[in-house]
């Protein structure tokens, strides 16, 4: 949880504009940045029972809770729409935050999200210039300083003739998320209706240039509260993705590219269509920087993968249905493997170089559909581990060790 705020109890406390968060990858509900280190989500009854009953062998591998917030949204007169977190209106028992600083209220000064029937972009237009001064001490900013902020609504990762853009400033998915959230938020509530928001660890903000992949895991996506219509959808993209063949199938993707600056970026849609021995060669992708093969990464993948492996086969009665890992690296080379590059961004270290240790981390995300023997909303009581889950574990690792060995 939080930690209890410094400040007099009971006095009033500023709202927090939430920002997209630029670094989600994958998944459908819109994930934001509440400041540097805490994001935040639509809070799931779900989701929120697994957090609140983690298992203390899984932290590890999951991003700290950190409480609940309450979030409502607001709508200026030209009809552009922003979301608010207002800390003192959390619940009683969760506690505050430590702190709220300025700087989540000043990152994004002038960028509205205009949501109409025209199809406006979300996002204005911003120069390079506007850019370097207001994200200078930003991690996330960091990454869109190569070029005007740009999201076109019809294309995603795509360009005019269908094919993946395979260079990105920065990734367009959480964009295309907020936007479509904001739509629906203000089709279905007014600006007075309080939602609650998960507060969860950024597990990325440690990372300069943080490289990303999104697995949706296990052989079945669909909870037990899907419908037959719901089932149906899920058992076939299952059927014909490589979650059917390998238990695992990819959701979005981030790779910093170090010879462009630029980042390369792949989307669910993508990996839906991908049959085993793409999967392979996307793995592999996901570790290839434009220059060469990160090869120092995979043993410490590898290492990470098989202690999360050991702690998901004593996991008794949980089903982890639809849930997502995470592979993250920085795609910022330590100096020892790497030679400076002449078209390398060069940006202040600031308090954003990963700490010691950290150069690779995997976290298991997205609980709603989880469910285990206690769960509030538990439906169906299993025995046993996550067999599915498992399964893609296993040909996870077992890939990884095959790139490693040259095959």
């Amino acid at each position: 949880m939080v930690g209890q705020s410094p400040r007099e109890a009971g006095e009033s406390r500023t709202p927090v504009l939430l920002e997209p968060f630029l670094h989600q990858v994958g998944g459908h509900m819109s994930m934001m940045k509440y400041d540097e280190h805490t994001v935040c989500k639509p809070l799931v009854s779900q989701e929120l029972s697994f957090y609140e009953s983690l298992p203390l062998a899984m932290r590890q591998f999951t991003p700290q809770y950190k409480g609940i917030v309450s979030v409502h949204l607001k709508k200026d007169s030209l009809g552009n729409l922003t979301l608010l977190a207002s800390p003192s209106l959390q619940p009683e028992s969760c506690a505050h935050r430590d702190a709220i600083g300025d700087s989540s209220l000043t990152i994004w000064p002038k960028c509205t999200w205009a949501v109409g029937a025209g199809g406006e972009h979300p996002c204005s237009k911003w120069s390079h210039t506007q850019l370097t001064k207001t994200f200078k001490d930003s991690c996330q900013g960091k990454v869109l300083l190569r070029t005007d902020l740009q999201y076109h609504t019809d294309s995603l990762l795509e360009d005019e003739n269908g094919n993946q853009a395979e260079r990105n400033s920065y990734n367009p998915w959480g964009l295309h998320c907020h936007r479509q959230h904001l739509n629906r938020m203000s089709s279905k509530h007014n600006e007075n209706k309080l939602h609650q928001f998960l507060l969860l660890e950024n597990v990325v903000s440690k990372y300069n240039y943080p490289c990303i992949l999104d697995l949706k895991m296990g052989t079945r996506q669909h909870g037990d509260d899907a419908s037959e219509e719901k089932k149906a959808r899920h058992i076939k993209k299952c059927e014909q993705s490589t979650s059917a063949s390998l238990g695992v199938r990819i959701c979005g993707m981030q790779v910093y590219q170090a010879d462009t600056g630029h980042f390369l970026c792949k989307d669910k849609y993508y990996g839906r269509k991908l049959s085993p021995e793409g999967f392979r060669q996307t793995l592999r992708q996901f570790l290839c920087n434009g220059n060469h093969l990160r090869t120092d990464l995979l043993e410490p993948i590898i290492l990470r993968l098989k202690a999360l492996l050991s702690v998901i086969r004593k996991q008794s009665s949980y089903r982890f249905y639809s849930s997502s890992l995470l592979i993250i690296y920085d795609g910022q080379e330590h100096k020892e493997n790497v030679a400076p590059l002449d078209n390398h961004l060069h940006f202040p270290k600031a308090k954003c170089t990963p700490a010691q240790g950290s150069r690779v981390d995997v976290r298991m995300i997205d609980f709603a559909h989880t469910t285990f023997k206690g769960s509030k909303s538990n439906h169906t009581t299993y025995d046993g581990p996550d067999h599915g889950y498992i399964f893609g574990l296993e040909n996870l690792i077992k890939i990884l060790q095959n790139i490693s060995e040259g095959k």
